[in-house]
């Protein structure tokens, strides 16, 4: 699914923060990834300026961003290099910080409902419930 429709690269990014949602968020894009969704690759990196994963980013034709909370570091970082991310939150499906436990039935679950989502366009807030389009 990562070259769906047009063709192109479609990066995932996960928060992987310190918080139970920063866990979670990175199990989600794992389990994404291994569903072929998109590739993961390393939101360090862009943050750290290395240069192959700034021009990654810059050259992928959608770059996805799962965040576990509204501070939304993920997308934050790919913004500074002038990348407008699609952007999931976490916690807008209703996962609450300090209290979501990292189980497998809430990742599959949230990975379900982001499936559900449909093809995630440039730059968009992806909100629970909402659809961007289909293939």
């Amino acid at each position: 699914m990562s070259d769906c429709c047009s063709g192109g690269v479609r990066l995932i990014y996960a928060c992987s923060g310190s918080a139970d949602v920063g866990q979670i968020a990175d199990l989600v894009s794992r389990k994404l990834r291994d569903a072929g969704y998109a590739r993961m690759t390393c939101l360090a990196g862009v943050a750290a300026g290395l240069s192959g994963f700034v021009e990654s980013a810059r050259g992928a034709d959608v770059n996805i961003t799962i965040d576990g909370c509204g501070t939304a570091c993920a997308k934050k970082a790919l913004e500074r290099i002038g990348v407008m991310p699609a952007s999931f939150v976490l916690t807008e499906f209703g996962i609450v910080k300090g209290k979501t436990p990292p189980m497998d039935e809430i990742v599959s679950s949230l990975c379900e409902r982001i499936l559900q989502q449909g093809e995630p366009s440039p730059g968009a807030v992806q909100r629970p419930g909402s659809r961007s389009g289909t293939c």
